[in-house]
């Protein structure tokens, strides 16, 4: 079964932990954003919105956050919102790469 139906690339998907939705990172609004949908693929919604690139979703274990890489400020750092994607807040700030978060 197909999840997205759309020409662009989507990956990356990670489970919430109650199993009811998927974050995932797709660029079918032309750059890397992260996105949730229900399992079922249905309720896609768009999380993030800036013109950087974010990618690596990791939900956290009560469901309600949502961390995840961009490089809003020149290089890769970890950032965390709320599983809505409001409320982002940058959680790493050096001159290295930081990836992969997770929990």
């Amino acid at each position: 079964m197909d999840l997205t139906n759309n020409p662009a690339s989507d990956g990356l998907p990670s489970w919430s932990p109650s199993g009811d939705r998927i974050a995932s990172v797709s660029d079918r609004d032309g750059n890397l954003e992260i996105y949730s949908m229900n399992a079922d693929g249905s309720g896609v919604t768009r999380l993030t919105g800036s013109e950087a690139t974010d990618i690596g979703p990791a939900w956290s274990p009560d469901g309600s956050r949502i961390a995840f890489c961009s490089d809003r400020d020149g290089d890769q750092e970890i950032y965390v919102m709320d599983a809505r994607g409001q409320g982002v807040s940058q959680l790493t700030d050096n001159n290295r790469n930081d990836i992969a978060p997770a929990w």
